[in-house]
Formats: structure tokens, C-alpha cells, sequence
């Protein structure tokens, strides 16, 4: 056999279309295929042309905002906390939220001792709320952050609140520290934080609870048209839950504390 049989033949085509499938799948934000041609530097017509193949394809999904994952992405990929798979599955989440409730929908997680903004889609009818504060230092007044503590273990929340001061963001805020703990004692399963954060806006949050993962899922609503009622919390739940098995939670839970709540 000679050197030249002996070589494989690679398609280079299919090589740079895996390394975008790649750069999409570790990038923890959606990415523009402006910003895909200039890390790998091909050229904008060629990274236009792999892209709309790939979307074609459903590999890649187009958002708004940039490329991620599409849905037949997680067939040949199995960890489930790859950046991109679990961002392509809050995304989707996300927008089915978005166009159900008619509102911003917002994704945290508690990761290494801190909360986390995954990520946020916009309801044109309803923008988002100016994030003036980040949530690693505003979770006491936000009902993302709000339901994650409730979450936690009493060890883990210690420990969050002793490394966290509880600025007051507005009059609203909850600042004293025993009145925070017993709210989070009593949730009813949501969190709901009215105007805690940022005057004029109520934010509702239902917990997404999965293996290695501890989130929620929130929307937010100008006040004067926000109506928190079993409806909501409902259609909340739902896609937390759909979420929630997507990314490894037992199918047989009954869904985690507050199955039954009142308003």
C-alpha cells in the first residue's frame, strides 16, 4: 500500500462544520456567525453557508441574539451540563415561556457558591428589567435569586448569606435577615418579588431541580399588569418542569416542594 492509500481522506467541509457545531456547543451565551468566522477564521461566506446548513440540518438553531444548539444536537451528546446543551434547552424553555405568558423570561442557577443569569428572552410587549444590580449581589431582592435560596440546604444558604450584605435596592427590599428566612421558610413553592428590585416591576420564580442542578425560571411584569394567580404559577411550573426533565430530573418526582400553594 502506498503513503498516499494509506492516509485517510478527510472532508474538509465536514471538519469545519463540526468545529462550529464545537465553538456553539462550549460557548455559555449564544454566538453571531460574525463572531464564529472570526474565531475560526474562515471567511464570512463560507462560515454564512456552513451555518445555514447546519440550521437546515437542525444542528444549530438561530436565536435573536446569536447561534446555539439545535434540537437534534443532544441525539449524540450525552453530558447533559455541556455549556451549550444545557443553554440550547434554556433557551427553549425560555421562549416557550415568552410567548405562552407574554412576558421576559430569566434563567439563574446556583453554581460554586454563587448565583448565576444564564440567560433572558425578551417579550417585545414586555422588556426585560434593567439588571442595575448583578444577581450575585441583589438574590435577597429578585424572585430568582429568592427561590433558589428557598432551595438550598440550610448549610448552603448560611453560607450564602454570610458571604452576601442584603442591600436595600428599594423601599421594598427585604434587608433584616430574619424576616428573609422565615419568608423562605414559608414559600408555597414560587417566589414573588414586588418591586424589591426595581420600582414598577414584579418578578414571579418556580424552581427548575435537577441532577447537578439547582435554578429557577422567572418572568417579570410591569406592576400594575402583573397578576399572580394559580393560572401563572401554573403554566410557570409546567415549562420548569418540562426543563426540569430535560436535564435529568426523576420523571416519577412529583414535581418538588409546593405541589399545592395559595396566593
Amino acid at each position: 500500500m502506498s503513503a498516499a492509500e494509506a492516509e485517510p481522506t478527510l472532508i474538509g467541509s465536514v471538519q469545519r462544520a463540526l468545529r462550529l457545531v464545537d465553538i456553539v456547543a462550549n460557548s455559555p451565551r449564544p454566538l453571531p456567525a460574525k463572531m464564529l468566522a472570526a474565531i475560526t477564521g474562515l471567511t464570512p461566506g463560507t462560515t454564512y453557508n456552513l451555518v445555514r446548513t447546519l440550521v437546515h440540518e437542525g444542528y444549530l438553531s438561530s436565536e435573536p441574539d446569536g447561534l446555539v444548539l439545535g434540537s437534534r444536537f443532544p441525539a449524540f451528546q450525552t453530558e447533559l451540563d455541556a455549556r451549550g446543551v444545557f443553554l440550547a434547552r434554556v433557551r427553549a424553555a425560555l421562549r416557550d415561556v415568552t410567548e405562552e405568558v407574554g412576558a421576559t423570561a430569566y434563567l439563574s442557577r446556583y453554581a460554586d457558591g454563587e448565583m448565576h443569569l444564564v440567560d433572558i428572552v425578551d417579550a417585545v410587549q414586555n422588556p426585560r428589567v434593567e439588571l442595575w444590580v448583578g444577581l450575585q449581589s441583589s438574590a435577597h431582592a429578585t424572585a430568582l435569586g429568592k427561590q433558589i435560596l428557598a432551595d438550598l440546604s440550610e448549610e448552603q444558604r448560611a453560607d450564602y448569606l454570610a458571604r452576601h450584605r442584603l442591600e436595600e435596592l428599594t423601599p421594598r427590599t427585604i434587608s433584616d435577615r430574619a424576616t428573609l428566612l422565615a419568608q423562605l421558610e414559608h414559600s408555597p413553592g414560587f417566589a414573588v418579588d414586588r418591586e424589591e428590585y426595581a420600582i414598577g416591576a414584579t418578578c414571579v420564580a418556580v424552581p427548575v431541580i435537577a441532577p447537578n442542578v439547582t435554578a429557577s425560571l422567572a418572568i417579570s411584569l410591569p406592576s400594575e399588569l402583573a397578576v399572580v394567580d394559580m393560572t401563572l404559577v401554573t403554566a410557570l411550573r409546567r415549562a420548569a418542569r418540562r426543563l426540569s426533565l430535560q436535564l435529568g430530573a426523576d420523571a416519577l418526582d412529583g414535581g418538588g416542594p409546593g405541589a399545592e400553594f395559595s396566593i
